[in-house]
């Protein structure tokens, strides 16, 4: 596997640095070769895109920005991400060293939009996406919580990657187990790797006082498929409302904790680590938990 981590610093650089007209189309120096390699995710429109995933805006000057974009790099984000892919990567193949990954995996790291609600209050300023083999996105806006978490989010997003190199991925027909087992397996990675400190916001997010009830709701619908229709089960009712999909009445990222204590039970019943379990079939991690799909 070779690593790419794009100097993206530069890149958004040069876009601030555009008249603003020219920004908008400047996007393809940074997101294009991307979203080329997966077009289902965008409409052509590449500013569109760049918008509803939380990135800087294209169309409006903000001052803001060059400080943040001069923070990550004051603090090495993207040294440190490439140092933490590849440990992530050595400490995965010593634990199955048969196991595939992409030929490339590019990390693409964005600056976040400060005035994004969503990145900023759901997501605590930081979020990734990492399941599209060969390919790593992260958006960022630093802040004093996030900024050392930002390698730690690209070694999560690195194990999804991984893991769908090894196991099958269809939207149409996945179950929600498979989601939920995928985010808890990313989780106890990052755990196994770096210790609790490196668990992101997501994995801390729910209540201790709302976890019985998240658990027992997601563990119900375990059996549920269709990836369209996981939002609220993941990542809660407010991000069900965003995607237009039926709230089910739980907090936000209520899904993260609840999968890292399924697989947790799955690692103290087994005896395995994460990095031994990336690519094991969801079900029987779930089995292995003393769940089946559906169950209360």
């Amino acid at each position: 596997m070779k690593l790419i981590v794009h100097d993206t610093a530069a890149t958004i650089g040069g876009i601030l640095a555009r008249p603003l007209p020219e920004r908008a189309e400047a996007l393809s120096g940074l997101i294009g070769p991307m979203l080329a390699a997966m077009p289902f995710l965008g409409t052509g429109d590449l500013a569109a895109f760049h918008h509803r995933g939380s990135g800087f805006r294209v169309d409006r000057d903000d001052d803001r920005y060059p400080a943040a974009l001069h923070r990550l790099r004051a603090a090495g984000v993207w040294e440190r991400v490439e140092a933490e892919v590849t440990r992530a990567w050595e400490h995965q193949r010593a634990a199955v060293p048969g196991i595939r990954a992409a030929e490339e995996v590019n990390v693409v790291l964005v600056l976040g939009d400060p005035d994004d609600d969503w990145l900023i209050g759901h997501n605590r300023g930081l979020f990734g996406m990492g399941a599209i083999p060969g390919w790593i996105h992260l958006t960022v806006w630093p802040t004093d919580d996030n900024i050392d978490l930002i390698a730690h989010c690209a070694v999560h997003e690195f194990n999804h990657n991984v893991r769908y190199a090894n196991v099958v991925w269809n939207p149409a027909t996945v179950e929600l187990g498979e989601q939920i087992v995928s985010e808890g397996l990313a989780d106890a990675f990052v755990r196994e790797l770096s210790g609790e400190s490196a668990l992101g916001p997501w994995a801390t997010a729910l209540r201790p006082e709302d976890f019985d009830h998240a658990y027992r709701t997601i563990t119900a619908a375990l059996g549920l498929t269709g990836m369209a229709n996981f939002s609220a089960y993941v990542h809660g009712d407010t991000s069900a409302r965003r995607m237009g999909a039926e709230p089910v009445g739980l907090p936000d990222m209520a899904g993260y904790p609840v999968g890292l204590a399924i697989v947790d039970a799955h690692l103290k019943a087994t005896g395995l680590t994460a990095a031994a379990s990336t690519a094991l079939p969801s079900k029987e991690i779930i089995a292995n938990a003393g769940l089946l799909p559906g169950s209360r």
